[in-house]
């Protein structure tokens, strides 16, 4: 199932608060991805907040990118009170 990213914004410690194109709001933790290339080198606070969604799903500097299905597949939802 391939479910869009419409939107996303950056949240502290590395969160990501997503909604998906179903409507579905979500939180994504990149802390696990960041030790690992080629998510290492937006590790910086300066950086990931420079994430953009494109085509769907999120890119940072240098074309690093997460499969729009790990987004959603490893993600939690949100509930109303924590948007």
């Amino acid at each position: 199932m391939l479910i869009d990213v419409i939107a996303v914004q950056t949240r502290p410690e590395f969160q990501l608060d997503l909604e998906f194109k179903n409507g579905e709001r979500r939180r994504f933790d990149m802390r696990p991805l960041l030790a690992m290339k080629p998510w290492n080198r937006i590790a910086l606070p300066a950086v990931f907040e420079r994430v953009r969604v494109d085509y769907g799903t999120l890119v940072w500097p240098g074309e690093i990118d997460v499969a729009p299905e790990t987004l959603y597949d490893d993600s939690v939802p949100l509930s109303p009170s924590l948007s």
